[in-house]
């Protein structure tokens, strides 16, 4: 589709600049919030409703956060075809509800690398559940939006206010591309330290 009706997304950031006012200009438009852990703190201090993922997964946050959104009722709600009706029967038949926008960045490994962490310490920098969300949504942005920086919110929100809370096919496959690098610069990075420090 090209223009695609945004009506539910996840947000789940590291950075958090000007996630407020997107999240505020969101919800204003009647989009419904799901978010992650200090995410979903700090939009509730902002009075902003938001649903906790662990209660669309039923299922809660382990691991210290190491396994949060790792979850069919997710993922399946990210990688869902919206012009495949074979899909939307799926979701219907899980009682799964499709995601159209998803907001994430990644925990900052760079950051790690600058401190010079212990290997052990590092890796608990590592994001998981945030690549493979932006991956998912990337990849799907035939039928999703991905935002993955807080650089590219006051794009998205002109485009959304523009064009009736709907975004274009061509923003989502540039923000796809976008993403993409990112996340290749990032395990790139992880890559170079990996290698270059001793357990």
């Amino acid at each position: 589709m090209d223009l695609l009706p945004i009506s539910r997304a996840l947000l789940s950031v590291t950075d958090k600049s000007g996630l407020a006012d997107f999240a505020r200009f969101l919800v204003s438009r009647g989009v419904e919030l799901v978010s992650t852990g200090g995410t979903k703190k700090l939009l509730a201090s902002e009075g902003l409703p938001v649903t906790g993922v662990s209660e669309v997964t039923g299922f809660p946050e382990i691991m210290g956060g190491r396994v949060k959104t790792l979850h069919p009722k997710i993922h399946a709600g990210i990688l869902a075809d919206k012009d495949n009706p074979e899909h939307l029967a799926t979701l219907n038949e899980l009682s799964i509800r499709p995601f159209d926008l998803i907001c994430v960045n990644l925990y900052d490994f760079a950051d790690a690398a600058r401190k010079e962490l212990p290997l052990k310490a590092a890796v608990e920098q590592i994001d998981v559940g945030g690549p493979t969300m932006l991956r998912a949504t990337a990849k799907n942005f035939h039928s999703m939006l991905v935002v993955p920086d807080p650089a590219f919110y006051r794009r998205v929100q002109e485009e959304l206010a523009d064009n009736g809370m709907k975004v274009t096919l061509a923003l989502r496959k540039e923000l796809a591309a976008e993403t993409f690098r990112r996340i290749s610069r990032y395990d790139g990075l992880i890559a170079d330290y990996l290698f270059s420090h001793e357990e």
